[in-house]
């Protein structure tokens, strides 16, 4: 594996956790709708003990989205490889059109094929279906 892709793995998985860590947190809407009887107030840390660990830690994985977001920028515009998608197609020529009208191209075709053909074309005669020669 790449340091590109340990270090696009390792940004993944921080922002996994920040997405975790906001979503924890108490919001300062929420004191007002404990103080009309919600009872939403006590979370998982208490109302007033996890502020300051909750912050701490989205704060770190802040700094750490921003380092790995710098890392792959300078990492992306390193990578060796082809300049332009355009430059890795082939230089094959276009597919030469030929003067053949369709009657041309009919009267070409091989008239041992054709001779599978005939069972079927008797059927149709005998329904009523005229095959034009």
């Amino acid at each position: 594996m790449s340091l590109f892709g340990i270090v696009l793995s390792v940004h993944v998985i921080i922002a996994a956790l920040m997405i975790g860590l906001i979503l924890i947190q108490h919001g300062k809407g929420a004191d007002a709708g404990a103080a009309f009887g919600s009872g939403a107030s006590g979370t998982v840390f208490g109302s007033k003990g996890s502020g300051s660990f909750l912050t701490r830690s989205t704060a770190i994985l802040a700094a750490a989205f921003f380092s790995t977001s710098l890392a792959l920028a300078y990492l992306g515009s390193n990578r060796t490889g082809q300049e332009d998608i355009i430059d890795g197609i082939s230089n094959t020529p276009a597919a030469q059109s030929s003067d053949a009208t369709p009657a041309d191209l009919i009267d070409s075709l091989d008239t041992q094929s054709l001779d599978g053909l005939k069972p079927e074309i008797e059927k149709g005669q005998e329904a009523g279906v005229s095959i034009p020669e």
